[in-house]
């Protein structure tokens, strides 16, 4: 199986680290992964944009036309990328900031306040591992301990408690998308 995953935003959103650490956990399962990055002239503030694209056979091109999964995080992020989700894919949006998502006919569209629960969880910088977890419960594209052993890699050098906060958002995440499973 092939799908191709678009991670948008704003930059200091996470969306880097998210679509690298969706990667790595899928090659950490023995999978191929493409990461391809994709930013703004800012700093932080600008435009992010990844595309990720994880298969079970060799990837030939890492920039699909549509994608399978578009995942965004803010209003201006989904204004410009709405329309590069293919019929029968997955529309993943942070309501804190999108109002009104797209409910086209053959997109399944998932809404969540991830604003909200990372706060809940001890930090607004925890709303991309919420985003995962919700797409790892919706699709299992990767397993749930391949992306914590990904983030455990990630997180090994930060201060502690940053680890145990990110893991207590992914396992939010997946709750929530585990409603919404394909």
């Amino acid at each position: 199986m092939k799908q191709s995953f678009v991670f948008s935003g704003s930059g200091g959103q996470g969306i880097m680290s998210a679509g690298i650490t969706l990667a790595q956990a899928a090659i950490d399962m023995g999978k191929h992964a493409t990461y391809l990055p994709e930013y703004g002239p800012e700093q932080r503030g600008g435009s992010a944009k990844c595309t990720v694209v994880i298969s079970d056979e060799p990837i030939v091109s890492p920039l699909p036309r549509l994608c399978d999964n578009l995942i965004v995080m803010n209003e201006l992020a989904y204004k410009k990328f709405k329309d590069d989700v293919k019929d029968g894919g997955v529309l993943l949006v942070n309501s804190c900031r999108i109002s009104d998502p797209d409910r086209r006919d053959g997109l399944s569209v998932i809404s969540a306040p991830v604003d909200d629960i990372a706060l809940e969880v001890g930090n607004d910088k925890a709303a991309n591992v919420i985003l995962i977890g919700i797409l790892i419960g919706a699709t299992d594209i990767v397993s749930e301990e391949a992306f914590k052993l990904s983030l455990q890699e990630k997180f090994k050098n930060k201060k502690p408690g940053i680890l145990e906060m990110n893991l207590n958002a992914l396992a939010k995440g997946i709750e929530l998308g585990r409603h919404h499973r394909k």
